[in-house]
């Protein structure tokens, strides 16, 4: 395709839209590469952590679209420390500096100031779409400058955030002449809502397809809001705990029969029963449900809501619905893909005779051929519904099985589920998630690792005997990215077994496992090209220590890849290694070049004298570039081994065969070269002159200092 001009090349690259596939590409020749950096719109940073701001737009200078995660899900848990970080407003601070054209952003799971979001509606004046997923930080006087600033806004998503309500007249502040909105999402917010603004926006907005309102709208400013946007396509309803009077219901009725394009319907956090009976008329042509949050429902009412809904793809809903239930389901909605079954009351510990069990499972199975993706939480299992949902179901792409109860057995035979969770991974050739839980043996993760050759993500709870269990996985599973491991009986032997796997994954969470603090630290100088992050959540905020065994062990050992956070510790030696993109230097002939470009900087103790050293192979300047990202943590650029302090006075070095490796090295962007020796020069300002010796107090003292200024850097 060399003789093609770069013009259509570059119309060819505009068919590929997945993100691996353009990251190939751009590995092919210089060529293609400069192709595919100017003409890539949409970046997606699965880790807010793995590249810098900076970094981006000059590998990226016309952005438009970018999407960002920070915390990781189990912060939805609340596993991960509040102080975490995945901070917004350097993104936004260095995009604006940048002058980018940024028109869409989507956030998960970071943390948003009202700064952040006033910044963000000033800069760009192209701005069209904001999306926030379970983040936090922020009010509804951001929201505010968000309406009143962007004027081609046209779509606004806010999903299960932690706002700040201070006043509820953000809506208000949507200029009279907004007319662009398409999309509407506001059920999160706990406060009141101005309806009358709420009335005029929608009004005023003839391509409004998507409406999300929260429990403070109420029924008759729905039916209001519904006569305006007959166009509606996806409609969420907010709480209505009190029966309408009949005259409100009948308008109610009539507003919802004139929406005759409604997809998707969601919300009912309080309805009172004779309400739902109102969007009968629409559910024939529903496509998507999701009555996970309607708790105030009986099974029976959301039986016979569901058996009107004959087209659905989608369907959220509680366990409450029963086994009954979803044998409804499973014969009135024959185009049913993916279905989830959230517990009603997940700490009820009393026999709940209206949660479901394997025998809703199996009737879905049997059911609806098309099912591709579960999620199905249940009190009980047996391997015999397993083995027949795996006969009737060969699709799943996705299957997360949850038992409320740890370790829990057959529940007929007493045996484990291994051989039900076999017949799974044996017969979905297309997993592609996991989750597994009840009563499990290393046996299922031999299944795993034999079986699930797609395998990309898989989560584990009280699960297996010892750490060959891990093991059977990781040499198995070839094409893993995320494995998450919580109150497992696997160690440092697993950890440590074959360090060179997880250079394909991209993160490795271990929770309540046998994993000792001396093994992270082991494989943080084995594998520098990790990062490792370690969470203590002891009481005193220090690590456990077991006298008895002289080891120490962690309450949460969480290991993961592109993500830096640690515990201040005392580093006398740090290795900087440019690993920003991992590539196979056999393929690409730029990667040749840069084979040894290794930026270290060394702290050795010299018989008692700290010194500094460091070299690099880099031909070329550049302007500093600051490598930290959100102030809290080490940027992409660079990846960090520390040795701890053995004894008093004495330190340990690592060996340097392991810690420059060449395949850590990284390979084929023009400018990594330069950048790399930012990273080097910004690091070497903060590291002490050698030129007096040192004894090991002062030693620790300019090491503080280096703490400092790269907080939370890992092992």
């Amino acid at each position: 395709m060399n003789y093609f001009p770069d013009e259509v090349i570059e119309h060819i690259f505009d068919f590929i839209p997945s993100h691996r596939d353009r990251n190939s590409i751009s590995l092919v020749s210089k060529s293609w590469h400069k192709i595919e950096r100017y003409s890539r719109h949409q970046v997606f940073i699965g880790n807010c952590y793995a590249i810098s701001p900076e970094r981006l737009i000059r590998r990226f200078p016309c952005l438009r679209s970018l999407t960002l995660k920070g915390k990781p899900h189990f912060a939805d848990f609340n596993l991960v420390p509040h102080e975490w970080g995945g901070f917004l407003h350097p993104w936004i601070d260095a995009l604006s500096k940048a002058r980018v054209g940024l028109e869409e952003l989507r956030l998960k799971r970071m943390v948003v100031s009202d700064e952040s979001l006033e910044l963000l509606s000033r800069s760009f004046v192209g701005f069209k779409s904001l999306v926030l997923v379970s983040c936090d930080g922020f009010t509804t006087d951001g929201l505010a400058s968000i309406a009143a600033n962007c004027r081609n806004l046209r779509e606004l998503d806010l999903q299960e955030n932690e706002i700040d309500d201070h006043r509820g007249q953000w809506l208000n502040c949507f200029p009279d002449s907004s007319t662009t909105l398409v999309s509407l999402n506001f059920a999160c917010l706990k406060g009141e809502t101005n309806l009358s603004a709420l009335e005029r926006l929608v009004a005023r907005s003839p391509n409004l397809k998507s409406l999300k309102v929260n429990r403070a709208v109420p029924l008759d400013a729905l039916t209001r809001l519904m006569s305006c946007a007959p166009q509606l396509v996806d409609l969420g309803v907010g709480c209505y705990e009190n029966e309408a009077e009949p005259e409100s219901f009948e308008k109610l009725m009539a507003a919802i029969k004139k929406c005759t394009l409604l997809r998707s319907l969601s919300g009912f956090s309080e309805v009172a029963p004779i309400c739902l009976t109102a969007f009968y008329p629409i559910c024939e042509n529903l496509t998507s449900l999701n009555l996970s949050y309607a708790a105030e429902l009986q099974g029976n009412h959301l039986i016979e809501f569901v058996q009107f809904c004959k087209r659905l793809q989608l369907l959220w809903i509680l366990d409450s619905i029963g086994d009954r239930g979803l044998e409804v389901v499973a014969s009135s909605c024959k185009e049913l893909q993916e279905l989830r079954v959230f517990p009603s009351d997940p700490h009820d510990e009393e026999d709940n005779n209206t949660a479901v069990t394997e025998v809703g499972l199996v009737a879905i199975s049997a059911g609806c051929p098309k099912l591709h993706s579960i999620l199905y939480f249940c009190k009980q299992m047996t391997n015999a519904a397993l083995i027949t949902v795996a006969k009737n179901c060969p699709n799943f792409i996705r299957f997360r099985l949850c038992i409320l109860e740890p370790n829990k057995s057959d529940h007929i035979t007493s045996q484990s589920l291994d051989e039900g969770f076999g017949a799974i991974v044996q017969a979905c050739k297309g997993l592609r998630r996991l989750s597994v839980s009840g009563l499990l043996t290393d046996k299922v993760f031999l299944y795993i690792g034999m079986y699930a050759e797609q395998l990309e993500m898989l989560s584990i709870a009280f699960a297996g005997d010892t750490d060959k269990g891990m093991l059977y996985v990781l040499n198995g599973c070839k094409k893993l990215r995320k494995l998450e491991i919580r109150d497992s009986p696997f160690g440092n032997a697993a950890l440590l077994a074959d360090v060179g796997k997880y250079e394909t994954m991209r993160s490795l969470w271990m929770s309540s496992c046998e994993v000792t603090l001396g093994g992270c630290k082991r494989l943080a100088r084995n594998a520098p090209w990790l990062n490792v992050e370690i969470i203590n959540e002891n009481e005193n905020g220090r690590m456990e220590r077991n006298e008895e065994d002289e080891r120490e062990k962690l309450l949460k050992c969480h290991t993961s890849i592109n993500t830096n956070v640690a515990p201040k510790a005392k580093i006398l030696q740090i290795i900087f290694l440019y690993n920003d993109t991992k590539t196979d230097h056999k393929k690409t002939q730029e990667s040749n070049q840069f084979t040894n470009t290794i930026m270290k900087v060394i702290l050795v103790n010299n018989n008692g004298k700290l010194e500094r050293r460091t070299s690099h192979g880099g031909k070329r300047s550049h302007q500093s570039l600051n490598p930290g990202n959100g102030g809290d943590r080490a940027g992409s650029g660079c990846t960090v081994a520390a040795v701890e302090e053995e004894e008093e006075g004495s330190y340990r070095r690592s060996s340097l065969d392991n810690l420059l490796r060449k395949d850590a090295v990284a390979g084929t962007v023009d400018t990594r070269e330069a950048e790399a020796v930012d990273i080097l020069r910004d690091a070497a300002e903060d590291i002490p002159e050698a030129a007096a010796p040192m004894d090991n107090q002062e030693a620790d003292n300019e090491i503080g200092i280096l703490f400092q200024t790269y907080q939370r850097i890992e092992l």
